[in-house]
């Protein structure tokens, strides 16, 4: 069966200074005892998704060590980007891939909670299946409650106040993950913002779709961001040609598709032209074959 693998994908509040985001990848790699798998920067969204796997011990080790490295050299008093987040390192979730149970993954965010909360004085949320007040269980509402909430939230762990330069962070475990962005030909906030509410799962769109729509100043269009949380009922294909659909009702026309990060299986990049199939996930761009498990 090989050795237990688990994936980790940390989001980090910086995408403009490439220099920094190399330290934090430094440390992750220095912990982990291998190379990552992926890294993506984004300088409007101000953010950095970075992508490894490995033992459970050393990807807990590694988590920590890149936390630790982004509390140190980041500062969120600083920080302006369109996408939420809620401290420097925005959230940090543990996905079991071979040998390792969902279980064992909730045990692993839980200790990362205690380690770095205690360490950096950093007050953490628990999401996802590591989940430990309901009401938190879904990121999104983490996010709310610390923007709009008179008082800070309680964490999970750490003090009941937000690190003064690092926020907070959302520390859990969940199932695979597809983070996929679609630009528009146009500057119209408004209408990246009325496909993104067509899209979302929430509001009667696709299965397990979470959409924002936002502006990228450094491109002079939108995009609709979005996140695909049931990676067996919708694909990025699903999303790409609702879209399409969606903007050509607004007169507009589709900019280029993005992946950040990795997707799961070669099943994952059904439903595009060869064309774009090849260009959007490349083997490089599969987790199964990154780690040879096909």
């Amino acid at each position: 069966m090989g050795a237990p693998l688990v994936e980790c994908v940390p989001n980090f509040s910086e995408g403009r200074r490439p220099e920094v985001v190399a330290s934090i990848v430094a440390a992750i790699e220095h912990a982990l005892g291998q190379p990552i798998l992926d890294q993506h920067l984004d300088p409007d969204h101000h953010r950095s998704v970075i992508t490894f796997a490995g033992s459970p011990e050393a990807v807990r080790a590694a988590a920590i060590a890149g936390l630790a490295q982004a509390v140190e050299c980041l500062d969120l008093s600083r920080h302006q980007g369109v996408h939420p987040r809620i401290g420097v390192v925005d959230v940090v979730p543990f996905i079991p891939v071979r040998g390792v149970t969902m279980a064992d993954c909730v045990a692993l965010a839980h200790q990362v909670s205690q380690q770095v909360s205690a360490r950096h004085g950093l007050p953490v949320f628990c999401y996802g299946e590591a989940v430990r007040q309901a009401v938190y269980r879904d990121l999104a509402a983490i996010r709310r409650a610390v923007r709009t909430v008179p008082t800070f939230p309680t964490p999970d762990y750490g003090p009941p106040r937000p690190h003064p330069t690092a926020g907070a962070v959302a520390i859990g475990a969940r199932d695979y993950l597809i983070a996929f962005n679609v630009e528009l030909e146009t500057d119209a906030l408004d209408i990246a913002r009325s496909i993104a509410r067509e899209l979302r799962a929430a509001q009667g769109g696709l299965p397990g779709v979470k959409a924002l729509g936002l502006h990228l100043a450094s491109r002079g269009t939108v995009q609709v961001s979005c996140n695909l949380t049931d990676v067996r009922r919708t694909h990025p294909a699903d999303v790409f040609h609702a879209v399409v659909a969606a903007a050509k009702r607004h007169g507009v026309r589709v900019g280029r598709p993005e992946l950040v990060g990795l997707v799961p299986t070669p099943d994952s990049t059904l439903g595009f032209d060869a064309a774009t199939q090849a260009s959007l996930f490349p083997d490089e761009k599969i987790l199964s074959r990154r780690l040879r498990l096909e």
